[in-house]
């Protein structure tokens, strides 16, 4: 199925697209206390902007408006092509953009043929890519299907972008339907939900024409890929809700896999996980002028005596606090601290069970490796160690270095087969240093902690209701309801909110956090309703005395009081998982056996973001065990 070019335009090759927006009388029409059709398009077309901006994409957007008051296009002679307006030429797209979008585009009060508007956006894209690599052109139409048209040179557009191999796409206030019964232009995982957000008995004549028309585009255009899908005005809006990522372009590192002295096989490298840290653009500026060179910065450096003696650059040297004594490091002697490393390397250094290396092991980024590209030999003799891997169920212990620079990193490289490929997956190992390592007093031994067999079922069932994950009769796992992977970093998102809006509002309050943001994190409704009743059988089965000290304390009421907030506040979560420890920890054992059970949980610290996270319980011994968290990635 192609790709939603507007909502899902990932690439990382370079792309010219036009945003073609009616602006005609028709689309300032609303029913009371609804938003018009004009205001939904120009959201959608600020909100895609906005996200073509803060990824940093390369792609370059050129604005085309028909329906305008006035006309100014390049093909425009006589009575042809009127009312169409070049808005913006192809470029990349800034803040300049949004603005205009938001103060230049206003509605017009004339009509004009969106296949003439079509035919100036071809135009465009023709014109301007003169001489320039894109590996995509594209046409996204907005329109209500008001506008008189005429089909003289449908043909002859249709020949065009077939030729051309420009993509067309349309967004309509309403879907359309194949009243056929043979299906719907749009994705059939989102055409019923959006199926009524524009009733068809609405519809004028020139409306139902204006469908024929584009389901005509549609057909001719399929088997070319030229008409990507047809999306309603309310999917798209909430699709593009969310900013997404900034766009990476996959660097392949190459280098050579070695076992001992003799056997080495070409490799390829790329990154597949790693925390996405926000890109230091804060610079400080005047704040009268807002311009960074009025604002001068020096450093110096002085003695602490009574004259403040200034330090020259050159007389300085790194010192380390030793204790009490500081000892001087030289450049010479940071020079030749230094690991030297001989070259990159990925050496295996030997062979360990998989079931040694613990969930709490795994570092801060994750690669994945292939053979070379091109190379047969390298691809057979790494798909045996792939498989060998994998049907003995250990992992490779692999010493790791970026480049002769880099400090080495020892690693785990266990196999990861999949229909469509097949791939060594490296995490980084921690050293001595990075591990910390508790002791705690037994619970188990301490007849006071001992649970009830109600007390245990009560537990049993509220993980039972809990389970974010959907299983068949059989118990197999179905479907994930809580997908990490696909939730964006909320951090982010806000920030990205608030610099949008400081930019066009900078006089004004910032506006509260994104609804659609915070439902995103809540837990899910069916989840919430199936925790009622054992919450309800908790709450009595342990109750929570006051034991008599004047620090304030949380009683019971306070963190069951109400379901919903005990299942989405952190700090009140991590209070009731401490409270129940005791009565977790027998449970799992004897009623699991070795099933894993995960929890997901929010955590956040005063000061602090929220961090999702993925928590396992960990034997510690054969007493006791406890949770065992570690961050998990979203899909920033």
């Amino acid at each position: 199925m192609p790709h939603h070019i507007l909502i899902q335009f990932g690439s990382f090759f370079q792309a010219a697209i036009v945003l073609c927006m009616d602006v005609g009388f028709a689309m300032s029409n609303s029913a009371p206390g609804e938003e018009s059709l004009f205001e939904q398009a120009k959201k959608m077309m600020t909100m895609f902007v906005q996200r073509q901006v803060f990824a940093e994409s390369k792609d370059e957007v050129s604005v085309v408006l028909f329906g305008t008051d006035g006309t100014e296009n390049t093909l425009a002679s006589g009575d042809q092509y009127q009312n169409i307006t070049v808005q913006r030429h192809l470029m990349l797209p800034d803040f300049d953009l949004l603005e205009d979008i938001q103060n230049a585009i206003q509605p017009g009060s004339e009509q004009a043929d969106f296949l003439d508007a079509l035919v100036v956006c071809m135009d465009l894209l023709q014109k301007e890519t003169i001489g320039k690599k894109y590996e995509k052109r594209h046409i996204e139409v907005f329109t209500d299907l008001s506008s008189p048209f005429s089909e003289d040179q449908l043909e002859i557009i249709i020949a065009n972008l077939k030729k051309t191999g420009i993509s067309l796409q349309f967004f309509l206030p309403f879907p359309v339907d194949d009243e056929e019964g043979s299906g719907d232009t749009g994705d059939g995982r989102h055409s019923d939900m959006y199926r009524n957000s524009f009733p068809r008995k609405g519809l004028t004549e020139q409306q139902k024409e204006g469908i024929c028309m584009v389901r005509k585009l549609m057909f001719a255009l399929e088997e070319e890929g030229g008409l990507d899908e047809i999306y309603t005005f309310r999917e798209s809006l909430e699709r593009l809700s969310m900013f997404k990522k900034i766009e990476r372009r996959p660097m392949a590192w190459p280098c050579q896999l070695t076992i001992g002295s003799n056997l080495s096989i070409r490799i390829v490298a790329y990154k597949s996980l790693t925390e996405e840290k926000l890109k230091k653009s804060w610079t400080v500026v005047d704040a009268k002028t807002l311009k960074k060179e009025d604002v001068q910065k020096e450093t110096v450096y002085c003695l602490n005596d009574d004259d403040e003696t200034e330090v020259p650059k050159d007389d300085l040297v790194q010192g380390f606090r030793y204790g009490s004594d500081i000892v001087p490091f030289s450049k010479v002697d940071e020079e030749q601290m230094k690991y030297k490393t001989e070259a990159k390397c990925f050496s295996v250094l030997g062979f360990s069970r998989s079931s040694q290396v613990q969930h709490h092991y795994m570092g801060n980024q994750v690669l994945k490796v292939f053979a070379a590209k091109d190379d047969e030999a390298a691809a057979v003799a790494l798909s045996a160690l792939i498989h060998a891997l994998d049907e003995l169920d250990v992992v490779a212990i692999v010493r790791y270095a970026y480049d002769r620079r880099s400090n080495p990193q020892v690693g785990v490289a266990f196999p990861c087969i999949k229909d469509a490929y097949e791939c060594l997956i490296y995490v980084q190992l921690p050293y001595m240093e990075d591990l910390r390592q508790y002791m705690f007093s037994s619970l188990k031994n301490n007849k006071k902690y001992t649970p009830t067999e109600d007390q245990l079922s009560a537990i049993d069932s509220l993980i039972d209701s809990m389970s974010l994950v959907y299983e068949d009769d059989d118990g197999e796992t179905t479907e994930d309801i809580f997908k990490t992977s696909k939730i964006p970093n909320p951090q982010f998102q806000r920030l990205y909110q608030c610099l949008q809006h400081k930019a066009f509002h900078p006089d004004q309050p910032l506006p509260p956090i994104e609804q659609h943001l915070l439902e995103m994190l809540e837990t899910p409704q069916e989840v919430r309703e199936r925790c009622q009743a054992p919450f309800e059988k908790i709450k009595a089965l342990f109750p929570l005395k006051d034991a008599g000290k004047k620090k304030e304390q949380k009683t019971a009421q306070d963190v069951f009081k109400d379901n919903s907030d005990s299942l989405l506040s952190a700090g009140e979560g991590f209070s009731a998982a401490i409270s129940l420890h005791c009565a977790v920890e027998p449970l799992l054992p004897g009623c699991y056996g070795k099933t894993t059970l995960r929890l997901l949980s929010l955590v956040s610290y005063p000061g602090s973001s929220l961090t999702l996270v993925l928590c396992f319980f960990l034997p510690l011994s054969k007493e006791f065990l406890c949770l065992d968290a570690f961050r998990s990635h979203t899909c920033s």
